[in-house]
């Protein structure tokens, strides 16, 4: 199994539209991919402020994989490639952590 966690902190002048569809219409357009075995899409918990948390985000992914074959699968995918295409002007960094 590969854990592929990627956190995205989108651009501070973007509408609550924006957000929203890079949400409905880029995030969510990734569930179908055939290798991805569960897809998760979430925004920082109402947790109380601890100094290692970090809420500076926007959103978080978590895909699953069974293996690496399948994680490589999903990266030239033509919807995952869409996805970077399109809404890649939206974020302002993006961070990928990948564990087995």
């Amino acid at each position: 199994m590969l854990v592929h966690t990627v956190v995205f902190w989108l651009r501070k002048d973007l509408t609550p539209a924006q957000r929203e569809e890079f949400l409905k219409e880029g995030l969510e357009s990734l569930r179908p991919i055939k290798s991805v075995k569960e897809l998760h899409i979430g925004t920082p918990a109402p947790i109380a402020p601890r100094p290692v948390v970090d809420a500076s985000y926007s959103f978080a992914l978590t895909a699953i994989f069974a293996d690496v074959a399948a994680h490589d699968a999903y990266q030239v995918d033509p919807v995952h490639k869409a996805f970077v295409e399109r809404f890649k002007p939206c974020w302002e960094r993006v961070q990928i952590y990948d564990a087995m």
